[in-house]
């Protein structure tokens, strides 16, 4: 089995001049969960290669037994060093795509046109798509029968409260859960950074940082 995880390669905090990037738990667990149970990964980027960690991730505060295994894993940190470019892989070659979160798909992933079409790829060919925290942006513009592809589904990723809590609502580009909600999705949340993933067909989506191997392992249990 072959899994798709698509990474962000922004790195600017919109005007604030602070980084942000990829939150690593969300790579780190779902990882794990995934190479654990003998699955193929392969991690792409739009700009291929390192992608940017936002640094508030690995704050001592922040770290977790999936983040400690990764910095001690030489052949893991390959591959997330050397992550291939978007526009090289195509879905005929994976069985999954798994978008982790951080900010900074707010930015890319969300208005990327490759990422867009890649996603439309996979779900058209009956594929599963899971995306968690931030990550549910990167379906804002994409489509299934000519309408949001999260339109009448069940679906959730950052909350409002969340995004208040980090203090960012004012310099993120959109706000997760009004977006979603927008688009129609019926958008569902737990208590602010509890675990909560949920599957609707094939669309799996994570809250937040916490939920980031549920969402891992709802994915593995739509692929079997």
């Amino acid at each position: 089995m072959k899994i798709l995880m698509v990474v962000t390669s922004h790195d600017k905090l919109g005007d604030t001049g602070a980084k942000t990037g990829l939150w690593l738990e969300e790579f780190a667990a779902p990882y794990y969960v995934f190479t654990d149970a003998g699955v193929t990964v392969t991690v792409a980027s739009p700009k291929g290669g390192q992608p940017p960690v936002d640094p508030k991730s690995d704050d001592p505060s922040n770290q977790t037994p999936a983040q400690t295994r990764f910095k001690a894993d030489s052949l893991a940190k390959a591959v997330f060093a050397n992550t291939v470019r978007l526009d090289s892989v195509k879905s005929d070659d994976f069985d999954a795509v798994f978008y982790p979160g951080g900010h900074g798909p707010l930015w890319d992933l969300a208005e990327d046109p490759v990422s867009i079409k890649l996603i439309e790829s996979f779900y058209n060919s009956g594929k599963p798509v899971a995306a968690v925290c931030h990550a549910p942006a990167a379906l804002h513009r994409v489509q299934f029968q000519g309408q949001p592809i999260v339109k009448g589904k069940r679906v959730t990723g950052f909350t409002n409260t969340e995004e208040e809590a980090v203090q960012l609502t004012k310099v993120v580009p959109f706000l997760v859960e009004d977006e979603l909600k927008r688009l129609g999705g019926l958008y569902e949340k737990a208590g602010d950074w509890q675990s909560f993933a949920i599957i609707d067909g094939k669309l799996i989506t994570g809250q937040n940082p916490a939920s980031s191997e549920e969402t891992a392992k709802a994915l593995l249990s739509v692929l079997k």
